[in-house]
């Protein structure tokens, strides 16, 4: 077991789903001037889910951690193609999908750390030169 790399995952996990946990309006403030396509947010998504299965299998979540990460899973999947195209800022707007993650991400943080209200992940500056 990589204690090391497992403890960075789970902060990692912890992190993005403090994000899709976040009042729709402290997500939009997150996001700033930014443009944050939706399928890139559900590929994030996506990959947390897989990448939280290997954590349970090493005891990194509890089984019912994993029981909220698995819903997460199932309904970010639940997004067809054609609602996973433009900028995420929109599809928080308009698409109910976004709605129904928040408050499964909320149960999620509520059972493992007994608050969903959690810090936003901090933005990485945009690549110098960039306009």
């Amino acid at each position: 077991m990589n204690h090391l790399g497992d403890a960075n995952l789970r902060t990692w996990t912890l992190r993005v789903t403090a994000l899709l946990a976040a009042d729709a309006r402290d997500q939009l403030a997150w996001l700033g001037e930014r443009e944050l396509e939706t399928k890139d947010v559900v590929e994030e998504v996506e990959l947390m889910c897989r990448v939280s299965e290997g954590l349970a299998e090493r005891g990194a979540f509890e089984p019912e951690d994993q029981r909220h990460l698995r819903a997460i899973g199932r309904r970010i999947g639940e997004i067809d193609a054609a609602r996973r195209v433009g900028p995420w800022d929109n599809a928080l707007a308009t698409d109910s999908a976004w709605d129904d993650i928040r408050s499964l991400a909320r149960e999620f943080l509520l059972t493992r750390l007994g608050d969903w209200h959690q810090p936003l992940p901090r933005l990485l500056p945009p690549p110098m030169g960039d306009h």
